[in-house]
């Protein structure tokens, strides 16, 4: 089942601010917990998946992730109680964690469009944890002064409070956009008859599927803290991000 085809209507991607909601069990079990709306997000891209609680019959069930199969499930803490198929529920995303991961995903997208825009490199690879991060970059050489320009470039684009947009396009028309794909391999399923584009305006443009903040200047600052040798035209910038 692709996910166009799961049962839960993902409400992050609607609506990235959102933290509570309020949804019916479809399944519970061994797998996880289904439900028929969900705004945690499951991971992807290199973004861990969000954690958070669901709250149900004056009853408490942490939820410490959520993962992509055949539906999208829910993964209760161990020991947790599951919500019994059919129960109403009130979800909430742990706001911190996921606000950071955002901050620091939309941080990547600026680090990437500065790196392909001055030095012509595509990422090949990337991880993420709340306000700190790694890309790859299938670079040939390092110039001298590197790690300090990307960084000032990077600081400015942020400063520049640049809005970042979401829209979805079909596919022959979001493959026809210039530069679309920024990873060395497209990463997109050729199955996907949707692609969802998140645009730095002005900036960085791209087909993508985690949540970002609204504009550059909610990021906060960005540090390249690390440039690491991988091997021959294998670049690795490790970044943290701060208020």
């Amino acid at each position: 089942m692709s996910e166009t085809q799961w049962r839960t209507h993902r409400l992050e991607l609607d609506d990235q601010t959102l933290r509570e909601w309020d949804a019916v069990v479809l399944d519970s079990g061994p797998d996880g917990i289904v439900l028929d709306r969900s705004a945690f997000y499951p991971g992807g891209g290199g973004q861990p998946p969000d954690e958070g609680v669901l709250l149900w019959g004056g009853v408490q069930t942490r939820i410490a992730g959520a993962r992509k199969g055949d539906d999208l499930y829910l993964i209760p803490a161990e020991g947790d109680p599951l919500p019994p198929p059919g129960a109403t529920v009130r979800g909430a995303v742990e706001d911190e964690r996921r606000t950071a991961l955002m901050r620091t995903h939309s941080g990547l997208h600026v680090l990437c469009g500065v790196v392909f825009r001055d030095y012509g490199a595509l990422v090949t690879g990337g991880n993420m944890e709340p306000l700190a991060a790694r890309m790859d970059f299938n670079l040939e050489a390092v110039p001298p002064g590197f790690k300090e320009s990307v960084e000032a470039a990077c600081n400015e684009e942020i400063a520049a409070g640049r809005r970042i947009d979401i829209r979805v396009l079909p596919r022959e028309e979001a493959f026809a956009l210039p530069d679309i794909i920024r990873t060395a391999t497209n990463l997109v399923p050729p199955d996907v008859e949707q692609v969802r584009i998140v645009d730095i305006v002005g900036l960085d443009q791209q087909a993508d599927g985690g949540t970002h903040v609204a504009s550059t200047s909610q990021i906060g600052r960005i540090s390249v803290v690390k440039v690491e040798n991988k091997g021959k035209g294998f670049r690795r910038l490790r970044i943290q991000v701060a208020d």
